[in-house]
């Protein structure tokens, strides 16, 4: 208990006493975002490398604390977490090509996937499926990696959002772990945590600086592990308490926002003949401020809806596919209504004109 608290302390710490000096280099620096596309909900200039504090105060406080209990993962999160934040870095200065980012993603699959052994084995029961071929469980958590990871950078779009549903992804991470008697991995995921609560501090709309690429990377990197590593998660005999929720599932909804913003715009780019790396305001996020919220608002909405979909996984009996299916309808739901209510808005105005 004492190292798991003082894991998040020293990260949020890390985070809240470094940031103001961050903030004042970068406009210094001249390392600031200016709100020229008009995609953009921003309207003056703000700094882009908040990244670099989260990926600081996590690194610090997870290299601190970790209990070497066991080792062999260690050095594979460590050295995925600085290739990605260097991605993000010069992605944030000078701009990347999105092919250069793809590789980058796929060498950091490559070692958590072949060589750390970080990988879905088995689907638990989920659709009635049990162990999976190794061909199978390669080609599914390289999937899950580059998917997740682009997921939390794909919804860093409006203040406080992608911190904030972080923040929540990883308390329900860690409230797991240790419940489970993981404490390896609940010091990963509250070293992150304290890192995204000291930031978001300064993310909270009014955002005063955004973490940017080298942020939103590292964010969905730990995301991405944790979750594949509680859903294999088998060290003793788990307590009562975890054995009644379904993994799989709780991985899912832990990243409920971000998964299905991200599966949802992609779909919907390839339907429209565009390429799925191509931006526009189709965001869930989007739609929210276009319905009249304000940055402020749509953050609390999008954290209520993460809250609510871990909550469904936790309370609902153990039933893989069926807790599977509920979780999908209420998450579909949520993320139809915005829609539905900007075409009817809109269908309203043709009408009145």
């Amino acid at each position: 208990m004492i190292k798991l608290a003082l894991a998040f302390i020293t990260s949020f710490v890390v985070v809240l006493l470094s940031t103001p000096a961050l903030i004042k280099v970068s406009y210094l620096k001249r390392l600031v975002d200016e709100p020229s596309e008009g995609r953009k909900v921003h309207s003056r200039r703000i700094p882009t490398i908040g990244g670099i504090m989260i990926f600081a105060g996590t690194l610090f406080s997870y290299l601190l604390w970790y209990p070497f209990i066991e080792i062999d993962d260690f050095k594979y999160i460590c050295a995925s977490m600085l290739i990605l934040f260097f991605i993000g870095v010069k992605d944030d200065i000078v701009g990347t090509a999105p092919m250069k980012k793809l590789i980058g993603h796929l060498i950091v699959a490559f070692i958590l996937v072949f060589m750390a052994e970080i990988r879905i084995t088995s689907m638990y029961g989920l659709f009635g499926l049990e162990d999976i071929p190794l061909y199978a469980s390669t080609a599914l958590s390289v999937f899950a990696y580059i998917v997740i990871v682009n997921a939390f950078n794909l919804i860093d779009g409006v203040d406080g959002l992608a911190s904030g549903v972080g923040f929540i992804s990883c308390m329900a991470f860690a409230g797991w772990f240790f419940m489970a008697g993981g404490l390896e991995d609940a010091v990963l995921a509250l070293a992150l945590g304290g890192a995204l609560l000291g930031f978001l501090i300064f993310n909270f709309p009014p955002a005063r600086i955004f973490m940017g690429d080298s942020g939103s990377l590292v964010i969905g990197l730990i995301a991405a592990v944790l979750a594949i590593k509680m859903i294999e998660f088998e060290h003793g005999k788990l307590p009562m308490v975890v054995v009644e929720i379904s993994k799989p599932v709780y991985a899912m909804a832990a990243l409920a926002y971000p998964m299905v913003d991200t599966l949802r715009i992609t779909t919907l780019r390839i339907l429209q003949g565009r390429s799925p790396f191509s931006a526009d305001r189709s965001h869930l996020h989007h739609q929210l401020l276009d319905l009249g919220l304000n940055h402020l608002q749509t953050s609390l909405v999008v954290y209520l809806f993460s809250i609510l979909s871990i909550t469904i996984a936790v309370f609902l009996p153990f039933d893989n596919s069926i807790n599977f299916f509920i979780i999908l309808l209420f998450v579909f739901s949520m993320a139809s209504l915005p829609s539905i209510l900007l075409y009817a808005r809109r269908k309203k105005k043709a009408n009145e004109s």
